[in-house]
Protein backbone atom coordinates (compact mmCIF):
# COMPACT_ATOMS: atom_id res chain seq x y z
CA UNK A 1 0.00 0.00 0.00
CA UNK A 2 1.53 3.33 -0.81
CA UNK A 3 0.91 5.76 1.99
CA UNK A 4 0.59 9.10 0.80
CA UNK A 5 0.74 12.62 2.35
CA UNK A 6 -0.70 15.95 0.20
CA UNK A 7 0.80 19.02 1.11
CA UNK A 8 -1.68 22.10 -0.28
CA UNK A 9 -2.45 25.74 0.54
CA UNK A 10 -5.64 26.78 -0.70
CA UNK A 11 -9.37 25.04 -1.39
CA UNK A 12 -7.67 21.86 -2.58
CA UNK A 13 -9.63 21.06 -5.42
CA UNK A 14 -6.54 18.35 -6.70
CA UNK A 15 -6.75 16.88 -3.24
CA UNK A 16 -10.67 16.27 -3.77
CA UNK A 17 -9.78 14.59 -7.17
CA UNK A 18 -7.17 12.69 -5.59
CA UNK A 19 -9.92 11.64 -2.44
CA UNK A 20 -12.51 10.93 -5.39
CA UNK A 21 -10.30 9.06 -7.14
CA UNK A 22 -9.88 7.02 -4.08
CA UNK A 23 -13.04 6.49 -2.95
CA UNK A 24 -14.75 5.43 -5.92
CA UNK A 25 -11.77 2.88 -6.53
CA UNK A 26 -10.28 4.53 -9.46
CA UNK A 27 -6.97 5.07 -7.46
CA UNK A 28 -6.12 1.27 -6.26
CA UNK A 29 -2.86 0.27 -3.55
CA UNK A 30 -2.99 3.82 -2.25
CA UNK A 31 -4.00 5.30 0.50
CA UNK A 32 -3.99 9.35 1.80
CA UNK A 33 -2.54 9.45 4.74
CA UNK A 34 -2.58 12.69 6.01
CA UNK A 35 -3.16 16.21 4.43
CA UNK A 36 -0.83 19.34 5.54
CA UNK A 37 -1.45 22.73 4.84
CA UNK A 38 1.24 25.94 5.60
CA UNK A 39 -2.52 27.75 5.95
CA UNK A 40 -4.55 27.22 8.63
CA UNK A 41 -7.69 28.91 6.93
CA UNK A 42 -7.08 26.36 3.75
CA UNK A 43 -10.29 25.08 2.65
CA UNK A 44 -8.39 22.04 1.66
CA UNK A 45 -8.14 20.77 5.48
CA UNK A 46 -11.49 20.76 5.73
CA UNK A 47 -11.95 18.73 2.91
CA UNK A 48 -9.70 16.32 4.44
CA UNK A 49 -11.53 16.31 7.83
CA UNK A 50 -14.63 15.59 5.58
CA UNK A 51 -13.22 12.00 4.90
CA UNK A 52 -11.64 11.50 7.96
CA UNK A 53 -8.01 12.08 6.60
CA UNK A 54 -5.65 13.23 9.32
CA UNK A 55 -5.27 17.26 8.34
CA UNK A 56 -2.62 19.89 10.17
CA UNK A 57 -1.58 23.10 9.25
CA UNK A 58 2.11 23.68 9.73
CA UNK A 59 2.76 27.52 8.88
CA UNK A 60 6.05 29.18 8.90
CA UNK A 61 4.28 32.34 10.81
CA UNK A 62 3.77 29.73 14.06
CA UNK A 63 7.99 29.70 13.65
CA UNK A 64 10.97 32.35 14.16
CA UNK A 65 12.47 31.55 10.86
CA UNK A 66 12.44 29.81 7.69
CA UNK A 67 14.84 26.92 9.26
CA UNK A 68 12.48 25.52 12.32
CA UNK A 69 9.32 26.02 10.11
CA UNK A 70 11.46 23.38 7.97
CA UNK A 71 12.51 21.22 10.65
CA UNK A 72 8.58 21.08 11.68
CA UNK A 73 7.27 20.22 8.40
CA UNK A 74 10.15 17.45 8.04
CA UNK A 75 9.15 16.43 11.22
CA UNK A 76 5.32 16.20 10.89
CA UNK A 77 5.67 14.19 7.44
CA UNK A 78 7.52 11.43 9.03
CA UNK A 79 5.04 11.15 11.64
CA UNK A 80 3.29 9.07 8.73
CA UNK A 81 6.17 7.20 7.29
CA UNK A 82 5.04 8.10 3.51
CA UNK A 83 5.86 6.29 0.40
CA UNK A 84 4.79 9.63 -1.62
CA UNK A 85 4.36 13.09 -1.20
CA UNK A 86 1.74 15.09 -3.36
CA UNK A 87 2.05 18.91 -3.71
CA UNK A 88 -1.58 19.78 -4.61
CA UNK A 89 -0.93 23.69 -4.92
CA UNK A 90 1.52 23.80 -2.23
CA UNK A 91 3.07 27.31 -2.71
CA UNK A 92 5.22 26.93 -0.11
CA UNK A 93 9.67 26.59 -1.67
CA UNK A 94 10.18 22.91 -0.73
CA UNK A 95 13.50 22.44 1.39
CA UNK A 96 16.27 20.83 -0.16
CA UNK A 97 16.55 18.62 2.88
CA UNK A 98 13.26 17.36 1.84
CA UNK A 99 14.21 16.55 -0.85
CA UNK A 100 17.06 14.71 -0.08
CA UNK A 101 14.68 12.77 2.46
CA UNK A 102 12.54 11.65 -0.23
CA UNK A 103 14.57 11.05 -3.42
CA UNK A 104 12.07 10.57 -5.99
CA UNK A 105 9.15 10.61 -3.33
CA UNK A 106 8.03 13.90 -3.92
CA UNK A 107 5.47 14.90 -7.23
CA UNK A 108 4.33 18.32 -8.02
CA UNK A 109 1.48 19.58 -10.09
CA UNK A 110 2.11 22.43 -12.59
CA UNK A 111 -0.69 23.92 -14.50
CA UNK A 112 1.38 24.97 -18.01
CA UNK A 113 2.94 22.28 -20.67
CA UNK A 114 6.67 22.26 -18.61
CA UNK A 115 8.92 23.68 -19.89
CA UNK A 116 6.49 26.74 -21.03
CA UNK A 117 5.84 28.87 -18.36
CA UNK A 118 7.35 27.37 -15.12
CA UNK A 119 9.61 27.87 -12.85
CA UNK A 120 10.35 30.97 -10.37
CA UNK A 121 7.21 32.98 -9.89
CA UNK A 122 5.24 30.98 -12.42
CA UNK A 123 2.40 29.75 -9.96
CA UNK A 124 -1.91 30.38 -9.93
CA UNK A 125 -3.16 32.58 -12.34
CA UNK A 126 0.45 33.93 -12.76
CA UNK A 127 1.11 31.31 -14.84
CA UNK A 128 -1.99 31.51 -17.45
CA UNK A 129 -2.02 35.72 -17.26
CA UNK A 130 1.42 34.42 -19.13
CA UNK A 131 0.54 32.10 -21.16
CA UNK A 132 -2.73 34.49 -22.82
CA UNK A 133 0.25 37.09 -23.10
CA UNK A 134 1.74 34.99 -25.23
CA UNK A 135 -0.69 34.08 -27.33
CA UNK A 136 -0.18 30.50 -27.29
CA UNK A 137 -3.29 27.64 -28.69
CA UNK A 138 -2.57 24.78 -26.34
CA UNK A 139 -1.16 24.76 -22.63
CA UNK A 140 -2.27 21.82 -19.95
CA UNK A 141 -0.57 20.83 -16.80
CA UNK A 142 2.25 18.96 -16.00
CA UNK A 143 2.82 16.34 -12.88
CA UNK A 144 6.50 15.92 -12.20
CA UNK A 145 9.19 14.63 -9.61
CA UNK A 146 10.85 17.23 -6.95
CA UNK A 147 14.64 18.39 -7.45
CA UNK A 148 16.67 20.80 -6.45
CA UNK A 149 14.98 23.46 -8.55
CA UNK A 150 11.53 24.49 -9.46
CA UNK A 151 9.94 23.11 -11.90
CA UNK A 152 12.55 21.14 -13.12
CA UNK A 153 12.27 17.43 -12.31
CA UNK A 154 11.74 14.93 -14.48
CA UNK A 155 8.38 14.32 -16.11
CA UNK A 156 5.51 11.89 -15.31
CA UNK A 157 2.86 12.99 -17.22
CA UNK A 158 1.24 15.95 -19.52
CA UNK A 159 -1.85 16.87 -20.71
CA UNK A 160 -2.98 18.99 -23.37
CA UNK A 161 -5.38 21.66 -23.03
CA UNK A 162 -6.83 24.40 -25.88
CA UNK A 163 -6.72 27.64 -25.22
CA UNK A 164 -10.13 29.63 -26.34
CA UNK A 165 -9.92 32.79 -28.08
CA UNK A 166 -12.29 34.50 -25.40
CA UNK A 167 -10.46 32.97 -22.36
CA UNK A 168 -9.40 34.80 -19.33
CA UNK A 169 -6.99 33.80 -16.82
CA UNK A 170 -9.90 32.60 -14.56
CA UNK A 171 -11.47 30.16 -17.18
CA UNK A 172 -8.05 29.16 -18.96
CA UNK A 173 -7.27 28.04 -15.00
CA UNK A 174 -10.62 26.35 -14.36
CA UNK A 175 -10.49 24.61 -17.98
CA UNK A 176 -7.46 23.15 -17.22
CA UNK A 177 -7.80 21.83 -14.09
CA UNK A 178 -11.27 20.14 -14.99
CA UNK A 179 -9.37 18.59 -18.07
CA UNK A 180 -5.80 18.03 -17.02
CA UNK A 181 -5.19 18.58 -13.54
CA UNK A 182 -7.75 16.30 -12.27
CA UNK A 183 -7.36 13.82 -13.81
CA UNK A 184 -3.49 13.48 -14.51
CA UNK A 185 -2.42 13.70 -10.62
CA UNK A 186 -4.42 10.85 -9.79
CA UNK A 187 -3.19 8.70 -12.93
CA UNK A 188 0.72 9.56 -11.85
CA UNK A 189 -0.17 8.54 -8.01
CA UNK A 190 -1.66 5.29 -9.79
CA UNK A 191 1.38 4.55 -11.20
CA UNK A 192 3.79 4.93 -8.57
CA UNK A 193 1.62 3.11 -6.55
CA UNK A 194 1.41 0.25 -9.37
CA UNK A 195 5.35 0.22 -9.11
CA UNK A 196 5.87 -0.07 -5.50
CA UNK A 197 3.03 -2.75 -4.94
CA UNK A 198 4.68 -4.92 -7.76
CA UNK A 199 8.27 -4.30 -6.38
CA UNK A 200 6.55 -5.94 -3.12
Amino acid sequence: MLRVGVLVSGGGTNLQSIIDHVENGKITGASIEVVISNNANAYALTRAKNHNIPAFCVSPKDFPDRESFNDALLAKLEEFQLDLIVLAGFLVVIPKKMVERYPNQIINIHPSLIPSFCGTGYYGLKVHEAALARGVKISGATVHFVDDGTDTGPIILQKAVEVKEDDTPETLQRRIMEEAEWKILPQAIQLIADKKNQEE
